[in-house]
């Protein structure tokens, strides 16, 4: 009985520092000391996610950031105790519960996903091989993605944002991006083009094709009168992306 009033207690002091405004404290705690807590829990939490979504931070005014927070803090119930899995969680809280809000401004979960990326590939527990002693031919071999290289495509510009740069509509055309973690252990962010996007999709679909086929394939959807002339230049592509380890 005892064990089970203590339980109660504790749910009911975890309720109220998640939503001091909707449970109230358990009895016999001193305000001042309570204080202490809320401080410190949302705190920890706010920071982790300040640090992991710098620009949704910069371009969202204090008001409207710290209530987004208190939001995702009050409602959300995370699946991971990690502590640097918090970023995941609110993205998940973006896509799922966030619903909409007037102060969000319409570009929100797609530079949230992109702001995330960058943290998923720092943690990532995938290794890359070591580099070979000969390089190989890419367009008689069969090229490889890196395991952790990921190519995105956002409706917005979404690596362009900023506190000063804020459109209010969509790109005419989608963005194509490849964010890689090389072997220094650096994340990249690289802008390309929807040919290169289809190149490394079709790279990771047909893992047993060749680089030539690959860029046949290419040059099939696209229509392309001369074939060859594809390959040719899709020849500088895929050594521009082993060069960068983004591919092998």
């Amino acid at each position: 009985m005892a064990e089970a009033a203590f339980q109660r207690v504790q749910r009911q002091f975890a309720a109220h520092l998640r939503d001091p405004q909707a449970n109230a404290a358990p009895p016999g705690i001193e305000d001042r000391r309570l204080q202490i807590y809320r401080d410190l829990f949302y705190n920890n939490i706010e920071d982790c996610i300040a640090n992991a979504f710098p620009v949704l931070r910069a371009i969202s005014a204090d008001a409207v950031w710290h209530a987004r927070v208190r939001d995702f803090y009050a409602r959300h119930r995370s699946e991971s105790p990690q502590f640097h899995q918090i970023a995941a969680e609110f993205l998940r809280y973006l896509d799922e519960e966030r619903g909409e809000h007037p102060d969000d401004p319409p570009f929100l979960r797609e530079l949230a996903h992109y702001e995330w990326v960058e943290l998923a590939l720092a943690v990532a527990d995938e290794e890359l091989p070591p580099p070979p002693e000969v390089a190989g031919d890419l367009l008689q071999g069969v090229p490889v993605v890196s395991p952790l290289a990921w190519t995105l495509s956002y409706e917005w510009p979404v690596h362009r944002i900023a506190p000063d740069v804020q459109p209010q509509e969509p790109g005419e055309q989608p963005t194509y991006l490849v964010v890689w973690r090389n072997r220094a252990d650096e994340v990249r962010f690289m802008e390309i083009n929807a040919v290169t996007a289809r190149l490394l999709q079709l790279a990771d679909d047909m893992p047993d094709a060749s680089g030539r086929e690959l860029l046949l394939q290419v040059a099939a959807e696209l229509g392309h009168p001369q074939p060859e002339a594809v390959v040719e230049q899709g020849a500088g592509i895929l050594a521009d992306l082993r060069e960068r380890e983004i591919v092998f």
